[in-house]
Protein backbone atom coordinates (compact mmCIF):
# COMPACT_ATOMS: atom_id res chain seq x y z
CA UNK A 1 0.00 0.00 0.00
CA UNK A 2 1.03 3.60 -0.55
CA UNK A 3 2.44 6.18 1.79
CA UNK A 4 -0.49 8.04 2.80
CA UNK A 5 -0.96 11.38 4.32
CA UNK A 6 -0.53 11.71 7.51
CA UNK A 7 -3.00 13.91 10.15
CA UNK A 8 0.12 15.17 12.47
CA UNK A 9 3.75 16.33 10.86
CA UNK A 10 5.93 17.59 13.62
CA UNK A 11 3.18 17.07 16.14
CA UNK A 12 0.84 20.14 13.87
CA UNK A 13 -2.56 18.54 12.54
CA UNK A 14 -2.50 17.85 8.80
CA UNK A 15 -3.39 20.34 6.59
CA UNK A 16 -6.13 20.06 3.45
CA UNK A 17 -6.81 21.85 0.42
CA UNK A 18 -10.12 21.53 -1.06
CA UNK A 19 -11.46 22.75 -4.08
CA UNK A 20 -15.27 23.08 -5.08
CA UNK A 21 -15.47 23.66 -1.59
CA UNK A 22 -18.84 26.14 -1.41
CA UNK A 23 -20.87 23.63 -2.40
CA UNK A 24 -21.80 19.55 -3.16
CA UNK A 25 -19.32 17.28 -2.53
CA UNK A 26 -16.60 19.70 -1.61
CA UNK A 27 -18.78 21.40 1.33
CA UNK A 28 -18.91 17.88 2.85
CA UNK A 29 -15.61 16.94 2.65
CA UNK A 30 -14.35 19.99 4.01
CA UNK A 31 -16.46 19.26 6.81
CA UNK A 32 -16.06 15.73 7.31
CA UNK A 33 -11.85 16.97 7.48
CA UNK A 34 -12.70 20.04 10.25
CA UNK A 35 -14.61 16.96 12.37
CA UNK A 36 -11.38 14.82 12.14
CA UNK A 37 -9.09 17.54 13.19
CA UNK A 38 -7.64 19.19 9.89
CA UNK A 39 -6.81 22.49 9.08
CA UNK A 40 -7.92 23.62 5.46
CA UNK A 41 -7.47 26.02 3.03
CA UNK A 42 -11.07 25.98 0.91
CA UNK A 43 -11.52 27.19 -2.46
CA UNK A 44 -14.13 28.09 -4.24
CA UNK A 45 -16.45 30.55 -6.87
CA UNK A 46 -19.02 31.91 -4.19
CA UNK A 47 -17.24 33.39 -1.53
CA UNK A 48 -20.23 33.90 0.52
CA UNK A 49 -21.12 30.55 0.56
CA UNK A 50 -17.57 29.75 1.03
CA UNK A 51 -17.39 31.52 3.94
CA UNK A 52 -20.10 29.73 5.47
CA UNK A 53 -18.97 26.45 4.54
CA UNK A 54 -15.67 27.64 6.73
CA UNK A 55 -17.61 28.52 9.50
CA UNK A 56 -18.82 25.55 9.74
CA UNK A 57 -15.50 24.18 10.32
CA UNK A 58 -14.06 26.69 12.21
CA UNK A 59 -16.45 25.49 15.06
CA UNK A 60 -14.19 22.47 15.07
CA UNK A 61 -11.52 24.11 16.92
CA UNK A 62 -9.46 24.05 13.21
CA UNK A 63 -8.14 26.81 10.71
CA UNK A 64 -9.48 27.80 7.91
CA UNK A 65 -8.20 29.86 5.00
CA UNK A 66 -10.52 30.62 2.19
CA UNK A 67 -9.91 31.83 -1.27
CA UNK A 68 -12.31 32.65 -4.65
CA UNK A 69 -11.22 32.26 -7.44
CA UNK A 70 -12.21 31.08 -11.08
CA UNK A 71 -10.38 27.61 -12.34
CA UNK A 72 -11.02 28.68 -16.05
CA UNK A 73 -7.77 30.70 -14.67
CA UNK A 74 -5.21 27.74 -14.53
CA UNK A 75 -2.10 30.14 -14.09
CA UNK A 76 -3.62 31.88 -11.56
CA UNK A 77 -5.02 28.60 -9.46
CA UNK A 78 -1.07 27.20 -10.02
CA UNK A 79 0.27 30.44 -8.10
CA UNK A 80 -2.37 30.57 -5.94
CA UNK A 81 -1.25 26.74 -4.84
CA UNK A 82 2.09 27.60 -4.48
CA UNK A 83 1.11 30.43 -2.19
CA UNK A 84 -0.75 28.74 0.10
CA UNK A 85 1.59 25.67 -0.04
CA UNK A 86 4.58 27.94 1.21
CA UNK A 87 2.72 29.31 3.74
CA UNK A 88 2.01 25.79 5.12
CA UNK A 89 2.57 22.88 3.56
CA UNK A 90 -0.43 21.28 2.03
CA UNK A 91 -0.88 17.44 3.33
CA UNK A 92 -3.99 16.70 1.45
CA UNK A 93 -5.10 18.01 -2.03
CA UNK A 94 -8.46 17.03 -2.95
CA UNK A 95 -9.78 18.55 -6.49
CA UNK A 96 -13.15 18.48 -6.22
CA UNK A 97 -14.36 21.37 -8.59
CA UNK A 98 -16.30 20.61 -11.58
CA UNK A 99 -19.37 21.55 -14.12
CA UNK A 100 -21.60 19.91 -15.86
CA UNK A 101 -23.53 21.03 -19.28
CA UNK A 102 -24.82 19.23 -22.09
CA UNK A 103 -25.76 20.69 -24.85
CA UNK A 104 -30.06 21.28 -25.23
CA UNK A 105 -32.00 19.50 -27.89
CA UNK A 106 -32.28 21.70 -30.80
CA UNK A 107 -28.32 22.06 -30.51
CA UNK A 108 -26.64 19.71 -32.41
CA UNK A 109 -23.07 20.28 -30.96
CA UNK A 110 -22.64 22.23 -27.57
CA UNK A 111 -21.32 26.04 -27.90
CA UNK A 112 -17.76 26.21 -28.47
CA UNK A 113 -17.34 28.51 -25.23
CA UNK A 114 -18.86 25.87 -23.20
CA UNK A 115 -16.36 22.98 -24.19
CA UNK A 116 -13.68 25.76 -23.54
CA UNK A 117 -14.91 26.20 -19.97
CA UNK A 118 -15.12 22.63 -18.98
CA UNK A 119 -12.12 21.56 -20.43
CA UNK A 120 -10.64 24.25 -18.39
CA UNK A 121 -12.17 23.50 -14.84
CA UNK A 122 -13.00 19.93 -15.64
CA UNK A 123 -9.16 18.95 -17.18
CA UNK A 124 -6.65 21.15 -17.73
CA UNK A 125 -6.62 23.38 -14.23
CA UNK A 126 -7.05 20.63 -11.83
CA UNK A 127 -4.66 18.23 -13.39
CA UNK A 128 -2.21 21.60 -13.96
CA UNK A 129 -2.98 21.81 -9.60
CA UNK A 130 -2.19 18.10 -9.16
CA UNK A 131 1.18 18.73 -10.80
CA UNK A 132 2.03 21.78 -8.51
CA UNK A 133 1.15 19.58 -6.02
CA UNK A 134 3.37 16.74 -6.88
CA UNK A 135 5.90 19.21 -6.95
CA UNK A 136 5.90 20.23 -3.42
CA UNK A 137 4.98 16.74 -1.79
CA UNK A 138 7.88 14.86 -3.86
CA UNK A 139 10.70 17.22 -2.11
CA UNK A 140 8.89 16.31 1.30
CA UNK A 141 8.58 12.44 0.04
CA UNK A 142 4.91 12.22 1.33
CA UNK A 143 1.26 13.74 0.00
CA UNK A 144 -1.53 12.51 -1.33
CA UNK A 145 -3.65 14.37 -3.80
CA UNK A 146 -7.15 13.21 -5.13
CA UNK A 147 -8.74 13.75 -8.77
CA UNK A 148 -12.55 13.86 -8.74
CA UNK A 149 -13.54 12.96 -12.07
CA UNK A 150 -17.09 11.14 -13.03
CA UNK A 151 -18.46 7.98 -14.11
CA UNK A 152 -19.21 9.86 -17.73
CA UNK A 153 -15.51 9.18 -18.44
CA UNK A 154 -16.50 5.62 -18.54
CA UNK A 155 -18.88 6.43 -21.93
CA UNK A 156 -18.86 8.56 -24.98
CA UNK A 157 -22.03 10.65 -24.41
CA UNK A 158 -23.16 12.53 -27.62
CA UNK A 159 -25.21 15.08 -25.65
CA UNK A 160 -22.63 15.59 -23.23
CA UNK A 161 -19.14 15.45 -25.34
CA UNK A 162 -17.60 18.31 -23.67
CA UNK A 163 -17.89 16.67 -19.88
CA UNK A 164 -17.22 13.29 -20.77
CA UNK A 165 -14.38 14.36 -22.89
CA UNK A 166 -12.84 16.30 -20.28
CA UNK A 167 -13.57 14.24 -17.35
CA UNK A 168 -11.76 11.14 -19.44
CA UNK A 169 -8.74 13.38 -19.94
CA UNK A 170 -8.61 13.41 -16.06
CA UNK A 171 -9.23 10.02 -15.49
CA UNK A 172 -5.99 9.24 -18.11
CA UNK A 173 -4.17 11.61 -16.64
CA UNK A 174 -4.54 10.58 -13.01
CA UNK A 175 -3.52 6.79 -13.88
CA UNK A 176 -0.47 8.61 -15.33
CA UNK A 177 0.15 10.39 -12.40
CA UNK A 178 -0.37 7.36 -9.65
CA UNK A 179 2.53 5.54 -11.33
CA UNK A 180 4.53 8.21 -11.97
CA UNK A 181 4.26 9.61 -8.24
CA UNK A 182 4.18 5.19 -6.01
CA UNK A 183 8.24 5.45 -6.19
CA UNK A 184 8.36 8.89 -4.35
CA UNK A 185 5.68 8.24 -1.01
CA UNK A 186 3.06 10.71 -3.43
CA UNK A 187 -0.52 8.85 -3.23
CA UNK A 188 -3.02 9.71 -5.74
CA UNK A 189 -6.27 9.04 -6.08
CA UNK A 190 -8.99 8.80 -8.47
CA UNK A 191 -12.47 9.44 -7.66
CA UNK A 192 -15.31 8.87 -10.51
CA UNK A 193 -18.68 8.68 -8.79
CA UNK A 194 -22.01 8.16 -10.34
CA UNK A 195 -25.06 10.96 -9.23
CA UNK A 196 -24.87 12.67 -6.27
CA UNK A 197 -27.18 14.82 -4.89
CA UNK A 198 -25.32 18.20 -5.79
CA UNK A 199 -26.84 21.21 -7.69
CA UNK A 200 -25.31 19.85 -10.84
CA UNK A 201 -27.04 16.81 -10.81
CA UNK A 202 -30.28 18.38 -9.55
CA UNK A 203 -29.94 19.89 -13.20
CA UNK A 204 -30.38 17.10 -14.63
CA UNK A 205 -33.69 16.22 -15.99
CA UNK A 206 -34.21 12.35 -16.16
CA UNK A 207 -33.11 9.07 -14.07
CA UNK A 208 -30.58 8.85 -11.76
CA UNK A 209 -30.00 5.68 -10.55
CA UNK A 210 -28.40 4.68 -7.14
CA UNK A 211 -28.83 8.60 -6.07
CA UNK A 212 -25.60 9.50 -3.26
CA UNK A 213 -25.48 12.01 -0.56
CA UNK A 214 -22.87 14.30 -0.56
CA UNK A 215 -22.23 13.27 2.75
CA UNK A 216 -22.03 9.65 2.02
CA UNK A 217 -19.92 10.43 -1.24
CA UNK A 218 -17.33 12.37 0.98
CA UNK A 219 -17.23 9.45 3.51
CA UNK A 220 -16.41 7.43 0.56
CA UNK A 221 -13.88 9.64 -0.61
CA UNK A 222 -11.99 9.38 2.64
CA UNK A 223 -12.22 6.10 3.10
CA UNK A 224 -10.02 5.26 -0.79
CA UNK A 225 -7.86 7.93 0.72
CA UNK A 226 -7.08 6.36 3.78
CA UNK A 227 -6.77 2.98 2.14
CA UNK A 228 -4.28 4.32 -0.52
CA UNK A 229 -7.06 3.26 -3.23
CA UNK A 230 -5.90 4.65 -6.66
CA UNK A 231 -9.00 4.26 -8.04
CA UNK A 232 -12.99 4.70 -6.63
CA UNK A 233 -15.66 4.13 -8.54
CA UNK A 234 -19.24 4.41 -6.58
CA UNK A 235 -22.10 3.14 -6.66
CA UNK A 236 -21.25 -0.49 -7.43
CA UNK A 237 -23.97 -0.41 -9.67
CA UNK A 238 -21.01 2.04 -12.57
CA UNK A 239 -19.20 -0.47 -11.92
CA UNK A 240 -20.69 -3.26 -13.50
CA UNK A 241 -21.56 -0.94 -16.42
CA UNK A 242 -17.92 0.29 -16.65
CA UNK A 243 -17.44 -3.98 -17.16
CA UNK A 244 -20.16 -3.99 -19.54
CA UNK A 245 -18.68 -1.16 -21.45
CA UNK A 246 -15.54 -2.94 -22.23
CA UNK A 247 -17.34 -6.53 -23.33
CA UNK A 248 -20.16 -5.08 -25.43
CA UNK A 249 -18.67 -4.34 -28.96
CA UNK A 250 -18.52 -0.74 -30.19
CA UNK A 251 -21.33 -1.01 -32.78
CA UNK A 252 -23.34 -2.10 -30.19
CA UNK A 253 -22.37 0.56 -27.89
CA UNK A 254 -22.62 3.04 -30.18
CA UNK A 255 -26.26 2.41 -31.11
CA UNK A 256 -27.21 1.82 -27.50
CA UNK A 257 -25.43 5.72 -26.80
CA UNK A 258 -26.87 7.51 -29.83
CA UNK A 259 -30.45 6.81 -28.02
CA UNK A 260 -29.38 7.99 -24.57
CA UNK A 261 -31.62 11.26 -23.81
CA UNK A 262 -31.24 13.85 -21.17
CA UNK A 263 -32.20 17.52 -20.47
CA UNK A 264 -30.83 19.97 -18.16
CA UNK A 265 -32.01 22.87 -16.16
CA UNK A 266 -29.97 26.42 -16.75
CA UNK A 267 -27.45 26.95 -14.26
CA UNK A 268 -28.44 29.23 -11.26
CA UNK A 269 -32.23 27.84 -11.40
CA UNK A 270 -30.81 25.10 -9.00
CA UNK A 271 -30.13 26.01 -4.89
CA UNK A 272 -26.86 24.75 -3.72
Amino acid sequence: MESQPSQTMNGAPGRALITGASGGIGAELARLYARRGWNLVLWGRDAIRLEAIARDCRQCGVNVMVRALDLQDGRAAIAAYREDDAAMPIDLAILAAGLGDMKTPDEVTEKAEMVLELGLVNYATPSAMAAAAAEAMVRRRRGHIVLVGSVAAFHAIPFAAAYSGSKAGLKRFSESLHMALAPHGVGVTLVSPGFVDTAMSRRVVGFKPCLQTPAAAARQIAGAVERGQAHLVFPFLFSILRLVDVIVPWPLKRWILSRLKAGQVPRGQISQ
